[in-house]
C-alpha cells in the first residue's frame, strides 16, 4: 500500500512519519536547516503486518507544491495532516482539492499536536475538518486525533493502516508497463536509478523500455535491477514503489528529468496535444477562459501550455467542460490519466481533469462528431466507450491507436457486435457493419455520379474519385473500399480507370462519322501520323473537335497520345517496337541515335517515343541507355506473332 501524506507546512507531516515509521525523515542539508521538507521524502516501513507499506512525505509549503504532485500519483490512501491548534489553513484547503482531482480512493485525517490544545478546541478542529470534507467524495472520512511528540494515538493510526493494507491487494494487470519518473541518480558501481510509481503492468529484469524525454526524445534501456517497496525484487508491478537501476547508451542520471517516462515500446506516443474531460474548482478567482495558459501537472511530470475550451468561450468555477490542453513539450499520457492545473504564476491550483484523448487533433476539435466521440470517452472504459467511437467512425478504428490511448492490449478486448475488422494498407480498422455499408453505398453513389456527369470518360482512377466524392475517406480506408467493391464485383477496373461494370463509353453518331474520315489518316501514317491540326486541315473542321475525338479514343484504349495532340494507334506503335526488338537482338541496350536511324524520324520525336514507351512499360532508362522490358504484355505479343 502507498500512503502519502498532505497537509499545510508545519502540521507536523514528517514528525507523525517518524513517529509511524521511527525513521527520520529530512535528510538532505537544505531540509535540515530550514525545517521543512522541499523535496518528495520516501520511506518504506513494515508496521507489524506481513506487507511493507510505502510513505511518502510531500512538501506542505506553497513553493513546492509541484512536488507534493509528482509524487501523489498511484497512490492508495492520503493522510492529510491537520494541526489542532491551527486547524483548516490555506494549503490544507489546496491540498485536499488536489486530491480530490487526482482521484485518490481514500482519505484519513491524522488530527495532530492534539496534546497543545483543550478538548474543546479540539473538538473544534475536528468539527470544522468534517465541515470541509461534507460536501466532497471524503464525506465522512475517520479522523484519527493524536500527538507525534507524545505518541498519543499513535498506535491507534498504526493499527488502522495495517488492517486497511490487507484489504488493498495490487495485482499485475495485463496491460503495458508504464512509470511517471520523480527521480533520477547514479549509485556507485550500479549505474543510473530512477524512481518512481508503477501505474500499469508488470516489468522483470532484463526486459527492455523506453526511457521517453519532455522533449519528445527516446532512448532504449534495459532493466538492471529492480527494487519493489524498498526490497530487491526480480520483478515489480502495478502500485508499487519502485527503483530501476538502468543500462542504455551514454545513459547518465543527470540527463533525466523529473517527469520523463519509461514505458513499453508498445506505449510509444509522445503527444502535445490532450483532450480532456476538465473540472473547475469552486474556489477559483474566475471564470476561465479559452487559451488560458497554464501549468499542468500529469504524473510526475509539469508542463506550461494553454487551454483551448471545446463547448464554450469560458468555464465558471465549479463548473466542467471538454477542453484541449495544448502543451510546450511532450508527454506519454493515456486515457484515464489525472491532470492538474495551476495558474501561469503556479501558485494556485485551478482545477484538473481526466484525459480522454493522449493524442488530441489539431483540426476539426469543434465538430459536433468530435464532441459526440469525447462525451462517449467520458464514459470510462474502452468496452464502454466502443459503441459510441464506433458509431461516429467513418474511417474506423485503428486498433494500435486504441491500444496504445487506453493501454488495452488487443487479446483481451470485447468488441461490440457486427463488429468489422477491415484490413487497409495501414493496418486493420475496426467498422461497424452498417458504417462499412454506408461508405460502400456513398462509393457507388459517388461512381454513378461520376459517370452521369462526365459520360464521354472511362472512369476515374483511384486518387481522382476519392477527390471527387470521398475526400473524408482517408486515401488507406478507400483503397480498402475499392478492393472490396472489386472483389464483389459491384465496380469493374480497365486499366487504371474504374467504372460501373455495365457502363461503357460510347461514341456518338457525329463521332463515329469523323473517326470514319480521321483514322485513314492516321493508320496510312504509321510510325509518323498526323498532328490533329495537320487532321483538322484534311478533313476541314475544327481542331478543338478533333482534338476531342481522339482524347475519347484513347481513354478507351483505340490510340496511344504520346504528346499532346499527337496519337499512334496501336499498330503504330506494335511497329516500333519490332524495331526495338531487332535493334536489341544484337545489343542488350538501346540509345536514342541507333532508334532515330532505325525509324527515320528526328530526334526530337525519338525523344518522345522512347519516353512513352518507358511510361508504357516497354523500355526502362538507365542514364543514356534504355533495356526492353521482356516482361510486357506488349513486347510478348509482339513477338509471339
Amino acid at each position: 500500500m502507498i500512503i502519502a501524506t498532505a497537509g499545510h507546512i508545519d502540521h507536523g507531516k514528517t514528525t507523525l512519519l517518524e513517529a509511524l515509521t521511527g525513521q527520520g525523515g529530512d535528510q538532505r542539508r537544505e531540509e535540515k536547516e530550514r525545517g521543512i521538507t522541499i523535496d518528495l521524502g520516501y520511506r518504506y516501513a513494515n508496521l507489524g503486518g506481513e506487507a511493507t507499506l510505502g510513505f511518502i512525505d510531500v512538501p506542505g509549503h506553497e513553493r513546492f507544491i509541484h512536488n507534493m504532485l509528482a509524487g501523489a500519483g498511484g497512490v492508495d490512501l492520503a493522510l492529510l495532516v491537520v494541526a489542532a491548534d491551527d486547524g483548516v489553513m490555506p494549503q490544507t484547503r489546496e491540498h485536499l482539492a488536489i486530491l480530490e482531482l487526482l482521484g485518490i480512493p481514500q482519505l484519513w485525517i491524522a488530527l495532530t499536536k492534539c496534546d497543545r490544545v483543550e478538548r474543546q478546541t479540539q473538538q473544534s478542529a475536528a468539527a470544522e475538518i468534517e465541515s470541509l470534507l461534507a460536501s466532497g467524495p471524503y464525506a465522512g472520512a475517520p479522523i484519527f486525533p493524536l500527538s507525534s511528540s507524545t505518541g498519543q494515538g499513535v498506535p491507534e493510526l498504526r493499527h488502522a493502516l495495517l488492517n486497511e493494507a490487507r484489504n488493498i491487494t495490487h495485482q499485475a494487470d495485463k496491460n503495458y508497463f508504464r512509470l511517471s519518473i520523480d527521480r533520477a541518480f547514479s549509485v556507485s558501481g550500479a549505474g543510473t536509478v530512477v524512481t518512481g510509481t508503477a501505474l500499469a503492468g508488470r516489468i522483470q529484469t532484463d526486459d527492455s523500455l523506453l526511457l521517453c524525454h519532455p522533449n519528445g526524445g527516446q532512448q532504449q534501456v534495459r532493466v538492471r535491477g529492480i527494487h519493489a517497496q524498498n526490497k530487491a525484487s526480480a520483478s515489480a508491478q502495478t502500485g508499487q514503489r519502485v527503483a530501476l537501476n538502468l543500462a542504455g547508451e551514454r545513459l547518465k542520471a543527470e540527463q533525466i528529468q523529473r517527469g520523463s517516462w519509461i514505458v513499453a515500446s508498445e506505449l510509444l506516443n509522445p503527444s502535445r496535444r490532450l483532450d480532456i474531460q476538465l473540472n473547475l474548482l469552486a474556489d477559483a478567482p474566475r471564470p476561465l477562459e479559452h487559451w488560458t495558459p497554464v501549468h499542468i501537472h500529469i504524473g510526475a511530470q509539469r508542463l506550461t501550455g494553454r487551454i483551448a475550451l471545446l463547448e464554450a468561450s469560458h468555464i465558471a468555477p465549479g463548473a466542467c467542460g471538454l477542453a484541449q490542453l495544448v502543451l510546450d513539450g511532450y508527454t506519454h499520457a493515456v486515457h484515464g490519466d489525472r491532470v492538474i492545473l495551476r495558474d501561469q504564476s503556479a501558485w494556485h491550483t485551478l482545477g484538473g481533469g481526466i484525459v480522454l484523448d493522449p493524442n488530441a487533433p489539431t483540426r476539426q476539435r469543434r465538430t459536433a462528431e468530435r464532441l459526440a466521440q469525447l462525451k462517449a470517452l467520458t464514459l470510462g472504459s474502452l468496452e464502454a466507450a466502443l459503441p459510441s467511437l464506433l458509431a461516429t467512425a467513418k474511417n474506423g478504428l485503428a486498433p494500435d491507436a486504441l491500444e496504445r490511448q487506453f493501454n488495452r492490449p488487443q487479446h483481451d478486448w470485447q468488441l461490440p457486435d457486427k463488429t468489422i475488422i477491415q484490413p487497409t494498407s495501414n493496418g486493420p480498422r475496426l467498422f461497424t457493419q452498417a458504417i462499412w455499408q454506408d461508405n460502400h453505398a456513398a462509393l457507388l453513389d459517388t461512381l454513378t455520379r461520376f459517370h452521369q456527369e462526365l459520360p464521354d470518360e472511362p472512369g476515374p482512377d483511384r486518387g481522382r474519385l476519392r477527390r471527387f466524392g470521398l475526400p473524408h475517406i482517408e486515401p488507406a480506408v478507400f483503397g480498402a473500399l475499392i478492393d472490396a467493391a472489386l472483389a464483389q464485383g459491384n465496380i469493374a477496373a480497365t486499366g487504371p480507370w474504374l467504372h460501373l461494370p455495365e457502363f461503357s463509353v460510347r461514341l456518338s453518331t457525329e463521332e463515329e462519322s469523323l473517326k470514319a474520315k480521321l483514322w485513314p489518316h492516321l493508320e496510312s501514317g504509321g510510325i509518323n501520323p498526323p498532328w490533329v491540326r495537320d487532321l483538322a486541315r484534311l478533313e476541314n473542321c475544327e481542331e478543338t473537335q478533333v482534338r476531342h475525338l481522339l482524347l475519347k479514343l484513347a481513354r478507351l484504349g483505340q490510340l496511344h497520345q504520346v504528346v499532346r495532340d499527337l496519337f499512334y494507334p496501336e499498330i503504330a506503335i506494335e511497329q516500333l517496337i519490332t524495331v526495338i526488338l531487332k535493334i536489341t537482338e544484337q545489343n542488350d541496350t538501346l540509345e536514342v541515335i541507333e532508334f532515330r536511324d532505325a525509324v527515320g524520324l528526328g530526334r526530337k520525336r525519338c525523344i518522345q517515343l522512347l519516353e512513352y514507351l518507358d511510361r508504357l512499360g516497354v523500355t526502362r532508362r538507365f542514364g543514356n541507355h534504355r533495356r526492353l522490358r521482356t516482361e510486357s504484355s506488349l513486347v510478348l505479343r509482339v513477338k509471339n506473332r
